[in-house]
């Protein structure tokens, strides 16, 4: 499905008009709890009771399969409470990639159903970390490792599909994963769901000029989201409970009435992360970016 700039206006301004069929919303999903302890099955069980009572989704995406035993822990609770997983490579570092592409080909055939999908790098043309052809011989590396079933292809930041930096992947991938966040361009108020809609009608207004079409590759917004934390702020992009819940329900739920699927980021708080600092200075809070407290509570209505 293709959208204008003027139709992301529109849309930005009444969400609840547009009678496209509605997309799937799904999570990103962290491998560790509060503590920073690694997650077992019984805690990922939990967390996607979770998830679906408050929204009903039953779709989460993770980063580094071999994270924490990610692939051990995580399948078999999905396939329990019958959600999918799109799984994580990193392949910046080679051993990170082979520790990874190991972990998902020696689960691949018992858990090919629950295995929704598997993104070969998060943000990592981004980064600079690998040109468009050297990131589409990995993805071409994973695709010949796994049953034909599983959709492999990446996810990375919307204007690094918008200026042609990944179209040398694009005859690669089965499925890409656009993030894009207003919030990290220090759109505030009302302008963060118009530069959100917007950015991502670049993206994929792009890709499907390249590919000839709408129905060439799958196309999710794979992460975007709002922290939670007063204080947690980027330029105009005020960080806070009532701004984040505005985010989510004008924002993502927009999207998801476009017709498009979309990955908030993310499902739970994570307070063991450590501090860091923003591209303006700032100290960049990561811990308050969760749907739900890292104990499981919704902060604000995650239905759209």
């Amino acid at each position: 499905m293709r959208f204008s700039t003027a139709a992301a206006v529109a849309l930005a301004a009444a969400p609840a008009v547009v009678s496209a069929a509605k997309g799937a919303m799904g999570f990103a999903l962290g491998t560790k709890e509060a503590n920073g302890d690694c997650k077992t099955q019984s805690d990922y069980e939990a967390d996607f009771d979770a998830i679906k009572e408050a929204s009903g989704a039953t779709i989460v995406r993770g980063y580094a399969a071999a994270d924490c035993n990610m692939t051990k822990a995580i399948l078999p609770a999905a396939e329990k409470k019958g959600f999918q997983v799109v799984l994580g490579i990193w392949p910046d570092v080679e051993e990170s990639f082979n520790n990874d592409l190991n972990a998902i080909t020696a689960v691949a055939e018992k858990y090919k159903d629950t295995i929704y999908a598997v993104t070969v790098g998060s943000e990592t043309l981004y980064r600079g970390n690998f040109t468009g052809p050297e990131l589409k011989a990995k993805i071409d590396t994973v695709k010949s490792k796994l049953p034909d079933n599983i959709k492999v292809g990446t996810a990375d930041s919307w204007n690094k599909f918008d200026d042609g930096t990944a179209d040398a992947i694009l005859s690669s991938v089965d499925i890409l994963m656009i993030n894009a966040f207003a919030f990290w361009q220090g759109a505030g108020g009302d302008n963060a769901t118009h530069v959100y809609l917007n950015d991502m009608f670049q993206a994929i207004s792009h890709i499907e000029d390249k590919v000839g079409g709408s129905d060439k590759i799958e196309i999710w917004n794979g992460e975007t989201g709002w922290p939670t934390a007063d204080g947690t702020d980027y330029a105009a992009a005020k960080g806070g409970l009532a701004n984040a819940k505005d985010f989510y329900q004008n924002g993502f739920c927009a999207l998801l009435d476009w017709g498009f699927n979309a990955f908030f980021f993310e499902a739970f708080d994570e307070p063991w992360k450590p501090a860091s600092v923003g591209d303006n200075g700032k100290v960049a809070d990561e811990t308050t970016w969760g749907a739900m407290t890292s104990d499981r509570k919704v902060k604000y209505s995650l239905k759209c």
